[in-house]
């Protein structure tokens, strides 16, 4: 009964429907039918994800330890089974088909992974850090019978050196444990629910990307990260550097296809930034995805100690008033109408994970096949080589916080709907337990930190509509202060508080109503359209089932024209004011049929040819020839 209540109250609130809304069944049972991408059948089991897993940061000497691993349930409270007698591949969440277990893991229970390695050979003082791309939620380290350490958090990569724990034999024994409530505990678990159903999808345990193993000299660089000023055509680079001795230098090489653009070598700062100035800037944009390539070593005494390769691309985002004085979201100081969709991350074979990089990609280049330039990461954290493609395919991503801890607000709201309140109208603000704020606070700042490098994120979403939503204006300016290089979202639908970078409304089945513009912000539509249509043998439900959207449209060419006729909607909200709309959503996800794809990625419900124009002319409409007032804002598009 608690999840009906919640999930109406999330559904109405998303949609600001009517109650009228109530009557549709917007509630369906968790997927029966299993499906799988075309990619499922080139996974090699034993050497799943091959690639290297962090982009940014690369060294040349690492070892992947992806694979089959023992593994064993076992509950919560108890000690390392004895014996472990199922075996998974790793990185795929435990529920998932594609990790060989497929079986559900309950709150009062632990899954426990095994694994012997071989450890590489290290020289004097040198460590041995083991990585996890990430792991849900929270996790527990042995190796050779001795803890290494734990931590908590389902989204951010983390680490432990492992060389003091190492012994003589050849082989090497590292034990994991991993505990995860899913929305039983007070922890951000995006849209996993042991419930799952509508909006709701299957829980996700344990082990869900890459993990690692990566020598590192006992004096290296931990973090690069480089950040763009476009008028002055200057880069500042941010690398940290552990175990630095006095008279230590980094060096500092960038470079593109065409050979080396610029290169220093800086005496280390305590502030860790380092300033270049660049000859011409070629800017990141959409239809210009350029990248430039930067190596960094620690140098002592002329020599390098660490040497780390990464990337970056030169732009800007920002948001000013065109020429018109509406104001406007502006990338590389001209106005850029955002269109986008809304994309989940889930996979029909393995939950959280894809089946392979591949498969990874291909979301990204549907998005940019279908025509958009936007991709609004909906309440989850995707691995590094997700961000990586989308600065390599040129498309701006809006990144959510993932969600936790819904339940008090979503209870309220559906009240405050019951007496005929308007669900951005309920009372605010929420509140939340000491240890679910404490909790919400540590993973924001590890998602901002874990993600800062790439540069195809351009907002940073910190609230889905009121879910969890609490301390806003403390949380917006917070995460705005620690990134002053990206806009802040909304929160994204409501409550809004004034304290975002725009004004964002959900805006289903309601999107000619625009109001009013605000006076010191753009207005966008964070989600609209959810246009649901079933094609058969393609779905995770039955096909005399309904599953939910926000609108069923049963007959495909139905479902094109409505698609288009809302397009051309947007295209006149345009002129009035509005900057940016995301699109609910690019792929099915479980019993959720609003996606352009099927949940498998085989089918295209509206084709690309079809649409892509129609997308292209709408951004264009959005870019007028006018530049920025304010001169000050003006980039001089010289040299560059």
């Amino acid at each position: 009964m608690k999840k009906i209540i919640i999930f109406l109250a999330l559904g109405l609130v998303a949609s600001l429907a009517t109650i009228a809304y109530l009557a549709q069944p917007i509630l369906s049972a968790p997927p029966r039918v299993q499906i799988f991408t075309p990619w499922a059948e080139l996974l090699d089991p034993a050497n799943p994800l091959p690639e290297y897993p962090r982009p940014q940061l690369q060294r040349a000497r690492w070892q992947n330890l992806n694979g089959y691993w023992d593994f064993a349930l076992a509950a919560k409270d108890s000690a390392a089974p004895n014996r472990f007698e199922q075996r998974i591949v790793v990185p795929f969440p435990v529920e998932s088909s594609l990790s060989g277990i497929k079986q559900a893991v309950a709150p009062d229970q632990r899954a426990w992974y095994r694994r012997s390695f071989i450890a590489p050979t290290l020289a004097a003082n040198e460590k041995l850090h083991l990585h996890f791309g990430a792991v849900d939620w929270q996790t527990w380290v042995w190796l050779n019978g001795e803890l290494v350490g734990e931590h908590s958090g389902g989204f951010d990569p983390f680490f432990f050196d492992i060389a003091p724990f190492l012994h003589e034999q050849e082989r090497q024994e590292l034990v994991i444990a991993v505990w995860d409530p899913t929305d039983e505990g007070p922890q951000p678990n995006g849209k996993q629910s042991l419930d799952p159903g509508g909006v709701f999808y299957s829980a996700v345990t344990g082990i869900w990307q890459t993990v690692w193993l990566e020598p590192v000299p006992e004096s290296h660089i931990t973090s690069a990260r480089v950040t763009t000023d476009l008028r002055q055509k200057q880069i500042r680079v941010h690398a940290a550097v552990e175990n630095s001795v006095a008279d230590d230098e980094l060096q500092i090489t960038v470079k593109d296809k065409a050979g080396e653009v610029v290169h220093g070598i800086f005496q280390l700062t305590k502030s860790n930034d380092y300033l270049l100035t660049l000859p011409s800037v070629r800017p990141w944009s959409p239809t210009d995805p350029h990248l430039y390539d930067i190596n960094l070593s620690l140098l002592r005494e002329g020599s390098a100690m660490d040497t780390v390769t990464s990337y970056f691309g030169a732009r800007e985002i920002s948001t000013a008033k065109d020429s018109n004085g509406i104001w406007r979201l502006f990338l590389n100081g001209a106005p850029l109408f955002h269109y986008g969709t809304l994309d989940q991350g889930w996979w029909p074979d393995g939950l959280y994970t894809a089946p392979t990089d591949a498969a990874l990609r291909f979301d990204i280049e549907a998005t940019k096949r279908l025509g958009f330039n936007t991709i609004r990461k909906h309440i989850k954290v995707e691995p590094a080589r997700w961000y990586y493609h989308a600065d390599q395919l040129g498309l701006m991503v809006w990144q959510d916080m993932p969600t936790g801890d819904i339940s008090q607000s979503s209870i309220r709201q559906l009240w405050g709907i019951l007496r005929g309140v308007p669900g951005e109208d309920i009372e605010f603000p929420l509140t939340r337990s000491r240890a679910s704020a404490a909790i919400y606070w540590l993973e924001l700042d590890a998602m901002l930190d874990a993600l800062a490098a790439f540069t195809s994120i351009v907002v940073w979403v910190p609230f889905n509509e009121a879910w969890g939503q609490f301390d806003t204006d403390a949380v917006q300016v917070h995460t705005a202060q620690r990134d002053p290089s990206r806009l802040v979202d909304g929160p994204s639908g409501h409550k809004d508080t004034g304290s975002g970078d725009m004004l964002d409304l959900h805006m289903y089945s309601r999107e000619a109503d625009m109001p009013a513009l605000p006076e010191d912000r753009p207005l966008v539509y964070g989600e609209y359209g959810g246009f649901g249509h079933l094609v058969p043998n393609h779905s995770a439900i039955e096909e005399n089932e309904r599953g939910f959207s926000y609108n069923f449209i049963a007959n495909r060419e139905d479902l094109v024209q409505t698609y288009l006729q809302q397009t051309n909607t947007l295209e006149k909200l345009i002129s009035k004011g509005l900057s940016a709309a995301i699109y609910t959503q690019i792929t099915d996800v479980e019993n959720e049929l609003n996606g352009l794809l099927t949940y498998d990625r085989r089918v295209f419900k509206i084709s690309p040819e079809d649409i892509s124009p129609v997308h292209r002319r709408l951004i264009e409409a959005g870019q007028p020839s006018t530049r920025i007032l304010e001169a000050d804002q003006r980039l001089d598009q010289e040299g560059f």
